[in-house]
């Protein structure tokens, strides 16, 4: 089992930057593949970011490839996405899922672990 709870969600205005954050616990962190999805009103949850096992490895949605950046602390138990140049469209509740795997699809049934979700909302 592996409990994942996020932080960092937050109001700002467009162009500005956030960091989200999310911890774990339970079971083994650094051997799970790792990523953060968002679901906005309305719509389905959508991939937005994949880490492995490692760190070595990253993948991003195009709509915020060169504005986001994912990584891990695998000491510390803990994955991050920093989030610059936000826009009015990455509204939405974000989520981390962790994989049972050490490197995951882009889909959320390719996760087994969910956190509650932090609310990330851009004004224009």
């Amino acid at each position: 089992q592996v409990q994942l709870v996020e932080s960092g969600g937050g109001l700002v205005q467009a162009g500005g930057s956030l960091r989200l954050s999310c911890a774990a616990s339970g079971r083994i962190f650094s051997g799970y593949a790792l990523a953060w999805f968002r679901q906005a009103p309305g719509k389905e949850r959508e991939f937005v970011a994949h880490i492995n096992w490692s760190g070595s490895n990253t993948r991003y949605a195009d709509s915020v490839k060169g504005r986001f950046t994912i990584s891990r602390v695998n000491t510390k138990n803990t994955l991050y996405l920093q989030m610059n140049s936000l826009k009015p469209e990455d509204t939405a509740v974000y989520y981390c899922a962790a994989s049972l795997a050490s490197y995951s699809g882009l889909r959320p049934m390719d996760y087994t672990y969910w956190g509650q979700g932090t609310q990330v909302t851009v004004s224009s």
